[in-house]
């Protein structure tokens, strides 16, 4: 697994072995990415990486440009390998992990007034009713603004739901068995 493009293009990131954790392809990553910087400009933006896993996602943020990346991973060894990623690649700003669930961190970034640009959730695809509570929680909160965008990653045999109250899907795209759906508040 490598960084794709930016700072720190083509650097390895580590991963865990075994089935634990299911990191986001490269090629689905550069997916989101392409499809992101279309939508608006990624360089000082503020992200939301929930469920973040080896933390390629909010790195590749970081990698082009990101100001903020907010990693949010519950697995202690998780949560240590996004450290150890960020370390070999020298990155000590700009990032805060925070080893929690995902509702009770998304629950404290709302209580500290975070407004994030850019939200990615990646539950492992067998806690699909994780998708609808945070989902269902995002459009509740202070977190997003009118510009906000949410990419939840998920099996493409799941479908996470069209509209979670102001949140509405306007796009998905399928990869292999993997699908992102886009969402913007309406």
């Amino acid at each position: 697994m490598r960084v794709i493009s930016g700072q720190y293009r083509s650097r390895q990131l580590k991963a865990l072995p075994g089935l634990d954790t299911r990191p986001t392809s490269d090629r689905l990553r550069e997916t989101l990415f392409n499809v992101l910087q279309a939508a608006q400009e990624l360089s000082d933006t503020v992200w939301i990486d929930l469920f973040a896993g080896t933390g390629a996602v909010g790195i590749e943020a970081l990698s082009r440009g990101a100001r903020q990346v907010y990693f949010i991973e519950h697995a202690r060894k998780t949560a240590a390998l996004i450290r150890e990623n960020l370390s070999a690649l020298g990155v000590t700003e700009g990032v805060d992990v925070q080893e929690r669930d995902a509702m009770p961190a998304l629950r404290l970034l709302d209580s500290q007034a975070v407004r994030c640009d850019v939200c990615f959730l990646d539950p492992p695809y067998r806690l699909t009713d994780a998708y609808q509570e945070c989902l269902g929680f995002l459009p509740q909160s202070q977190l997003l603004h009118p510009a906000s965008i949410v990419v939840a990653e998920h099996s493409d045999k799941f479908d996470p739901g069209e509209r979670f109250g102001a949140l509405v899907r306007y796009r998905k795209l399928v990869q292999g068995d993997a699908a992102l759906s886009f969402y913007r508040l309406s």
